[in-house]
C-alpha cells in the first residue's frame, strides 16, 4: 500500500514549524512552538481562567493554582519538547498579534501504518468567540494532513462542552460515538464523545481556506510574527 506512506523524511516530519497567519476580529492568528519565556503568560491565563478550563481537563494532584502557578511551567516545557523531538507530539502556541493566548497540540502522533493522532486546545477567554481556536486549529490540521502527512486526527470531548463542539462543527469533524467513563476530569469519570477527520475529509485547499472562503477569517500575507 504505498499510498498509506508519504514521502516524508526526517523522524518528525512538520516539526518544528511556524504556521499561520489568519486575520479574525481580534488580531493576527498564528502558531508558533512553545517557548520556555512563554511562562508568565501561560500561567496568568491558566490561574485567571480556571472556571472557564477546569470543566474540561483531566484530574491531577494539587489545587488549580499549584497546578499553574510560573514554576511549573519549566517542567511542563521540557515534557513537551521532549515529545517533540522523539516525534510523538506537535505542542503549538496559539498567539494573537504575538501574544500568547493558548495552546494547540496534537499527541500521540503514530506513523506507519496507522498514521493518526489526536488534537486538544484552549484559549484565553478574553478571545472566545472571536474565531481565534477555530482558526488556530485548521492551521494545524492543513499542516499535519500535508507537511505531517497523518490520515487520521481524532477529538474527545465532553457533550457539556459546548464552545469545543462548535470548534469540531465548524472545521467538518464526524461523530464517531462516546466514550464511557473515559477520562476523569475535574474529579469524577466523565463521558466524552469521539470525533474524528481524514485526509480524504479535507476540503479543496484545506481548512484553513475554507474558513477564508465563508468569511470567518482572512490571510496575511508575508511574516507577521517575530
Amino acid at each position: 500500500m504505498a499510498h498509506a506512506y508519504p514521502a516524508r523524511t526526517g523522524r518528525h516530519p512538520g516539526w518544528p514549524a511556524r504556521l499561520g497567519a489568519l486575520r479574525v476580529s481580534v488580531g493576527v492568528v498564528e502558531l508558533r512552538p512553545v517557548r520556555l519565556r512563554d511562562g508568565a503568560a501561560w500561567s496568568e491565563i491558566r490561574i485567571r481562567d480556571e472556571r472557564n478550563l477546569a470543566p474540561w481537563e483531566p484530574s491531577a494532584p494539587g489545587t488549580w493554582v499549584q497546578r499553574h502557578s510560573i514554576v511549573e511551567w519549566p517542567g511542563r516545557w521540557a515534557a513537551l519538547r521532549a515529545a517533540a523531538r522523539r516525534g510523538a507530539a506537535l505542542p503549538f502556541a496559539i498567539t494573537v498579534d504575538r501574544r500568547l493566548v493558548g495552546q494547540v497540540l496534537i499527541g500521540n502522533v503514530v506513523r506507519e501504518p496507522l498514521l493518526s493522532a489526536y488534537v486538544g486546545y484552549w484559549c484565553d477567554s478574553r478571545v472566545n468567540g472571536a474565531g481565534v481556536t477555530t482558526a488556530a486549529v485548521a492551521l494545524v490540521l492543513d499542516h499535519c494532513f500535508v507537511q505531517v502527512g497523518l490520515h487520521r486526527i481524532e477529538a474527545t470531548v465532553r457533550p457539556e462542552n459546548g464552545a469545543s463542539l462548535r470548534v469540531l462543527e465548524k472545521l467538518g469533524f464526524r461523530r464517531e460515538g462516546l466514550f464511557s467513563r473515559y477520562l476523569d476530569v475535574d474529579g469524577a469519570w466523565r463521558d466524552h464523545l469521539c470525533f474524528a477527520l481524514t485526509i480524504e475529509e479535507l476540503p479543496v485547499g484545506g481548512l484553513a481556506a475554507q474558513l477564508v472562503a465563508r468569511g470567518r477569517a482572512e490571510r496575511v500575507e508575508g511574516p507577521h510574527g517575530a
